[in-house]
């Protein structure tokens, strides 16, 4: 697995959309934006079991339970596509605290394990890079196109402050070096 990234070979960033916060809620779209720019996303119907729903999330994400009940794709289907498409590879959430068990939620409740990993991006960024990123993020957002609040849009959102912030990283510590 690739542990070395760059602006030419970024990190592939996954986002979750969830029904709310907590140990009910549950996944509702998951998206991710890979190494080569490409995106994938995708709405999940909910399990008869996954009955928890926030308000104050769906105003969040924009995404309404009858939303899900037209557009979602089965459960089963939502991560048989994310291990076809993700197999053997290591992707990144700068939410794994709450990406992660939404992510394991999905695959228990269709008695699948994920072909990939899911680790937090900070174990792929400097330290300068997490000084930078808040407001490089910022910046990212506020250059963007991309209103909506929704997986795949955050993970190329994310994504791209990766890049951002790698660069400047990189740039900051020559310059560092070449004044010594």
């Amino acid at each position: 697995m690739r542990r070395f990234y760059s602006a030419d070979y970024p990190p592939i960033i996954l986002d979750i959309e969830a029904s709310g916060f907590g140990v009910n809620s549950y996944p509702i779209e998951v998206g991710f934006a890979d190494h080569d720019g490409s995106r994938f996303c995708s709405l999940i119907q909910p399990l008869p079991q996954w009955t928890h729903w926030s308000d104050s999330a769906e105003a969040a994400h924009g995404i309404s339970r009858s939303a899900l009940a037209q557009r979602g794709q089965p459960a089963l289907q939502v991560a048989r596509e994310l291990n076809l498409r993700l197999q053997n590879r290591t992707v990144y959430s700068d939410g794994w605290v709450v990406d992660h068990p939404w992510l394991m939620t999905l695959y228990f409740a269709v008695g699948m394990q994920p072909s990939f990993q899911l680790s937090p991006i900070e174990m792929i960024m400097t330290e300068h890079q997490v000084a930078l990123w808040d407001d490089i993020h910022e910046d990212v957002i506020a250059e963007s196109s991309e209103q909506r609040h929704r997986a795949s849009t955050d993970a190329w959102i994310i994504q791209q402050t990766w890049i951002r912030s790698h660069f400047q990283a990189l740039q900051s510590s020559t310059r560092m070096r070449l004044a010594t």
